[in-house]
């Protein structure tokens, strides 16, 4: 099949970022990105898009009206195109079988449905949205059953492997395509006419080949392993920190080891963003499933250290500003989940501001790419807080780092923007209540310079105070 005209399904994290780089590398390819929503439309359209990602603007306005086009005209979009990617949200359910674990797959089935409804000829349906394992095989039912004469369907798996804050290179540079299809000669020359898209800029010995159940289960494991690293070396910062190790030095050391390496080994209060946790949790969930319950348990645990991690690191703000928060300002820079993206999604802050509130703490938010709008939202929903009129009373949004900290007796880096490596801290310590705590929550910030400010640090998988070296000794000398 000659591939002419692309058509994407969904204007998201997923759609937009990946549709901007194949019109980028494909001058000859017409990718229209469509979309319910009117409104994000016209923000991809304008000089303010949805979505924060370096290097993204650059690579969307080099396209946008050449070959690069982004509407509401979905059934235009579905005619037009010989290969249409599905890239819709597939959120973790919130009720009924599988709630909390389970993906909730109705925005796949939906523009699954369209597509038959739409299509006069033969298309290959591309699923691109992070879905569990047979979920392509539930595409391919739903067209069968609605395909009309003369029109036919390969349905393949290529899930993204994007990482937020580096979608653009991920993209441009990706360590490696998987793309899933049937093992039958139309399967693979449906693999075949999306493999030839991605070699106009992607080595071929980086485009992975597969059976489709393998594409759909392989993005959920990557995950899964990732997240698992993460909760592992948290795990070890509460050892360390009960003992007087460092968890960097321990990192260092598990690093070098050759079979491991130093990828995602980075402590801190907790990993966040749209993936990690909805993808374990949909492991577990196919685990129940497939009647594995010691497995589900497993990967469960990831999950469950991940939140000991956000609960642990609050209790020691508290504990640390001796024993009550009540009333007291606390200072929270950084709100998105990590350092440039204006993401919220499970960000490890909603949940430190979220226990600190529950104290009784009046909070102190910001950050250089999240909405105001957005921190509301994100505090105020039913997940967090059953009483969202406090809301308004405890947290108050900030436009700089400066105005945050100012009469505050304790401040918390949350997301490690690079810009917090820089602030001037004497400045910000001579505007705090005394004593001024600091809980760096990333390992970003030079602790030995801080606390000769005068600050009182604390922070993930270390011992800072005074009395370091004297656990230490006393450990040696088999006391308790």
């Amino acid at each position: 099949m000659t591939i002419r005209k692309i058509c994407c399904i969904g204007a998201g994290y997923v759609g937009g970022p990946s549709c901007a780089v194949i019109a980028a590398s494909c001058p000859n390819l017409q990718v229209n990105v469509v979309d319910l929503s009117a409104e994000r439309i016209a923000q991809w359209n304008s000089d303010k898009l949805p979505i924060f990602e370096p290097q993204l603007d650059e690579v969307v306005k080099k396209c946008r009206g050449r070959n690069l086009f982004f509407s509401t005209d979905i059934e235009t979009g579905i005619l037009e195109a010989e290969l249409i990617f599905i890239c819709v949200n597939t959120p973790t359910k919130t009720f009924g079988w599988g709630k909390g674990r389970a993906a909730d797959l109705k925005y796949i089935e939906a523009a699954a449905r369209r597509i038959a409804e739409v299509a006069q000829n033969s298309k290959i349906v591309v699923e691109k949205s992070t879905v569990p394992v047979k979920a392509a095989e539930s595409i391919a039912n739903i067209l069968s059953a609605n395909v009309k004469p003369g029109v036919k369907y390969q349905v393949l798996s290529n899930p993204e492997f994007l990482a937020e804050g580096t979608a653009i290179n991920d993209l441009m540079k990706p360590d490696r395509v998987l793309i899933g299809g049937e093992q039958t000669p139309e399967g693979q020359e449906a693999v075949r006419a999306l493999c030839w898209i991605y070699e106009h800029w992607v080595p071929s010995k980086n485009i992975i080949t597969m059976n489709t159940w393998s594409s759909e289960l392989s993005k959920l494991a990557a995950n899964a392993f990732l997240a698992q690293r993460i909760s592992s070396i948290n795990a070890m910062s509460a050892i360390c920190e009960s003992t007087g190790a460092d968890v960097d030095e321990v990192a260092h050391a598990i690093g070098t080891d050759t079979r491991i390496g130093p990828k995602f080994l980075k402590a801190s209060v907790g990993f966040g963003g749209s993936c990690f946790q909805k993808d374990v949790l949909n492991m577990v969930y196919l685990c129940e499933c497939l009647n594995l319950p010691e497995v589900a348990a497993y990967w469960q645990q990831v999950i469950d250290i991940n939140d000991y991690q956000r609960r642990r690191f609050t209790k020691r703000i508290v504990d640390s500003l001796f024993n009550t928060v009540t009333n007291k300002r606390i200072a929270i820079l950084g709100f998105a989940f990590k350092k440039d993206t204006g993401d919220t999604r499970e960000s490890a802050a909603i949940y430190v501001s979220k226990y600190l509130m529950e104290e009784g703490a009046h909070i102190r938010i910001y950050d250089p790419k999240v909405p105001t709008e957005q921190i509301t939202r994100d505090l105020t929903s039913a997940e967090i807080t059953d009483e969202p009129e406090k809301v308004a009373d405890l947290v108050t949004i900030c436009s700089d780092a400066y105005s945050a900290c100012e009469d505050c007796h304790a401040l918390v880096i949350c997301t490690e923007w690079d810009e917090f490596q820089t602030l001037d801290y004497q400045n910000i310590y001579n505007r705090m209540l005394k004593p001024a705590f600091i809980f760096d929550g990333r390992l970003i910030l030079p602790h030995q310079d801080l606390m000769e400010m005068g600050f009182r640090v604390e922070t993930i998988g270390k011992r800072l105070s005074r009395d370091q070296s004297r656990v230490v000794r006393t450990y040696a000398n088999g006391s308790s």
